[in-house]
């Protein structure tokens, strides 16, 4: 006879509504239901270097001994993060990926009830990481007709009225690409003066003639988040860092777990930093793609979106569908739905190749239908 427990295991209030946030990129077991393997998926839905990683680097990770522990605390890549950003490695922590830096923000500086602000649409991955904290969010929700321009005085608005504890910026903005200028920033920042401002540049290396932010970290309200997951495509690696003044990047520290950062990610990231004409490359290619895209869409009669980023949205209809008729042809892009725009689709454009296949497609797909 088995004996069972009557005891019944709750977890705490709450953590069974939680929704998981949804991201570009393939799901493999969509994939698999639709008899496509991965490798035959040209992905437009994700925004990270189409080129792969810099040349070399399969090579030297071959040399990392994975039957050891990383360092937990990361220092030869912060050291070369310092030097390459000009800021002490004392003021730098590396995470798993931008997005474990996001919930350790959250765990670190949010409260049950606690309100936090976002602007949307943006990444969800902010509103995911207060959710599981089990903080409120306001929002402040940006117009189509505005082009998703974010207006500062909108902003200056809220956090005067309802003092956030922390706000969130995703700047270049995904998955709009609006990029806010450094006077806006400023603005921001001075008026937050009560909020820890989270200002996420994951995609900053895609833009044209970019600012500097990194000096603001001078103000101990504000935390710069970069991604090398995007620009040096280490995405199966899951590497990213914050900038902050030491307290704050101390703080994060206390809930940060050990050995957070594999080794092949530690060495991937110090590799990478070795690598900046590799982007510089890239970025050019890209830059091209993006215009041969923009211009090819907007003749077949598509709205597309202005953006600064590396990324832009068009204006389809129904988003699901044309994801779907795309999938059909092995491509992918991204439903913009989960972030509030059921009529938009995001695309990152690929090499030059790769988009006209991908304005082939969509005529053969508007064709047969």
């Amino acid at each position: 006879m088995t004996l069972k427990s009557k005891l019944v295991l709750h977890p705490r209030q709450g953590v069974e509504q939680l929704a998981a946030c949804y991201h570009g990129g393939p799901d493999y077991v969509e994939l698999e239901t639709h008899g496509i393997s991965p490798e035959e998926v040209l992905d437009f839905s994700s925004n990270t270097n189409p080129f792969g990683p810099p040349p070399g680097i399969r090579e030297a990770l071959s040399k990392v001994d994975i039957s050891r522990y990383p360092d937990s605390n990361a220092t030869e890549l912060r050291r070369a993060l310092a030097t390459n950003s000009n800021v002490s490695p004392e003021s730098i922590i590396v995470g798993n990926g931008s997005t474990e830096l996001i919930r350790l923000i959250a765990l670190a500086y949010l409260g049950q009830g606690d309100l936090a602000a976002i602007i949307e649409p943006t990444f969800g991955e902010y509103e995911a990481a207060c959710q599981v904290i089990g903080a409120s969010v306001i929002k402040n929700v940006l117009r189509a007709e505005d082009h998703f321009q974010i207006e500062v005085p909108q902003i200056i608005s809220l956090l005067e009225n309802h003092t956030p504890k922390i706000l969130f910026l995703c700047n270049p903005n995904n998955p709009t690409g609006q990029y806010l200028s450094r006077k806006s920033l400023e603005t921001i920042l001075h008026a937050a003066d009560s909020s820890l401002v989270v200002l996420d540049e994951a995609y900053v290396p895609f833009v044209d003639n970019a600012w500097l932010s990194i000096d603001m970290i001078e103000r101990n309200n504000l935390i710069i988040l970069r991604s090398m997951t995007k620009d040096f495509a280490l995405t199966g690696l899951r590497l990213g860092y914050a900038m902050a003044q030491q307290e704050t990047i101390d703080i994060l520290k206390h809930v940060c777990p050990p050995w957070n950062v594999n080794g092949l990610a530690l060495k991937a990231g110090v590799f990478a930093l070795q690598s900046n004409d590799y982007l510089s490359q890239c970025t050019a290619q890209l830059k091209e793609a993006k215009r041969y895209l923009v211009q090819a869409l907007s003749l077949l009669g598509y709205t597309i979106i202005p953006s600064s980023a590396n990324f832009f949205l068009m204006e389809i209809g129904d988003a699901a569908q044309f994801r779907q008729q795309l999938l059909k042809e092995k491509i992918l892009v991204r439903d913009c739905t989960s972030f509030g725009l059921p009529h938009y689709v995001r695309i990152a454009p690929r090499s030059l190749p790769e988009c006209k296949i991908l304005v082939e497609a969509i005529l053969k797909q508007r064709n047969t239908n």
